[in-house]
């Protein structure tokens, strides 16, 4: 089912303010960046040591270009993006989210609400990445990965000769929070087992009902959404975990 050159910037960034409010976005986009931008090797080197996980996920299970630890790795990765399109997408990508302050106040609180509704689910660490249009939310463990190149924007040139419409309606800034919940959401209750759509189709239908609950608006609209929506006014003592447990296996 599935960034910023030159400016000031933290490594790794705390989980939370000072305030105990923010989750604190880790800004794993902007050494790839600089990397990819100007080939400095001091980047690939803070990548490597701060964020080994998430670069190793980045090269071998995103982009697909072989072992991390090939000795010219480092080669393809840089010569991989030096298609022009992902030039210009690099440069896209830089210019839109040099400010995510606003996406970071949003998941803040989002998760918030989530962990009052859920207390045993942990509130994961949320890291910005640059990828190649493919994935939007990678999940591994506690942890989410947003690739940048997924969202930036409905007309976005290389989206309207690759995606449909409503593929494209879901592809901006707006939808990074509720992309991440509804992921995340479908890591801690997955899909049922089986081969009846219906019933992976009724599940998505409560994992986003519970998403639009969260953000406290109707981001996600349809049948099966509605269908959830239905059945918790019906059924209003359902706790959030009893209803995303409700499901065929």
């Amino acid at each position: 089912m599935l960034v910023c050159v030159g400016c000031q910037w933290h490594l790794k960034p705390s989980d939370t303010d000072a305030s105990g409010r923010r989750i604190g976005i880790q800004r794993f986009d902007r050494m790839e960046m600089l990397y990819l931008t100007t080939g400095d090797y001091a980047a690939l080197q803070q990548m490597n040591t701060y964020f080994p996980t998430e670069t190793r996920m980045l090269i071998e299970d995103m982009l697909h270009l072989g072992q991390v630890d090939d000795p010219e790795i480092n080669t393809k990765f840089l010569f991989f993006f030096q298609d022009s399109t992902l030039q210009q997408m690099l440069n896209d990508v830089q210019q839109q989210y040099a400010n995510m302050d606003d996406v970071d106040e949003q998941l803040s609180t989002t998760f918030k609400r989530l962990k009052e509704e859920l207390p045993d689910v942990t509130v994961p660490t949320v890291y910005t990445q640059i990828g190649s249009f493919d994935q939007s939310i990678i999940v591994s463990g506690s942890s989410l990965g947003v690739s940048l190149d997924k969202y930036l924007g409905t007309d976005y040139p290389f989206y309207r000769d690759h995606y449909s419409e409503q593929e494209r309606q879901l592809m901006h800034r707006d939808m990074i929070v509720p992309d991440c919940l509804c992921f995340y959401l479908l890591s801690v209750y997955p899909l049922p087992k089986g081969n009846e759509q219906t019933d992976r189709d009724r599940h998505m239908g409560r994992i986003m009902w519970t998403a639009n609950r969260l953000m406290q608006k109707q981001v996600f609209d349809n049948d099966f959404v509605d269908e959830a929506s239905t059945y918790m006014h019906h059924h209003p003592g359902t706790s959030l975990h009893e209803f995303l447990l409700d499901r065929k296996d």
